[in-house]
């Protein structure tokens, strides 16, 4: 029984710290100010947040756009080709400096 007892005290006492804590936190909460009522602090903070969302956008935007190019696609093309020609190339260079260190009668 005391047990019992002990036990619903803890509860108690765990109820009422946690109402005193609703409570208070309750005092803590900022009314909303409409934008007459906005401090300095308050303007800055709109102004920085507006500049950067209209950033964020316009990187976005171009992303976007880069994105249409397929640039990507152009440069494996690019690399593709100048391998190709590359390669041609060092062939021949190779079958010259052959002949030329080895000439046939």
């Amino acid at each position: 029984l005391s047990t019992l007892s002990d036990t619903m005290n803890k509860l108690l006492a765990i109820t009422v710290l946690v109402a005193l804590l609703a409570l208070s936190a309750e005092s803590f909460r900022v009314p909303r100010q409409t934008p007459e009522e906005q401090g300095t602090l308050a303007k800055i903070t709109d102004f920085i947040k507006f500049y950067y969302n209209q950033s964020v956008d316009t990187v976005s935007e171009y992303v976007e756009n880069i994105k249409g190019f397929n640039i990507e696609e152009k440069a494996m093309n690019l690399y593709e080709e100048t391998t190709q020609a590359a390669g041609t190339y060092f062939g021949i260079a190779q079958d010259q400096l052959y002949h030329i260190f080895n000439p046939q009668p």
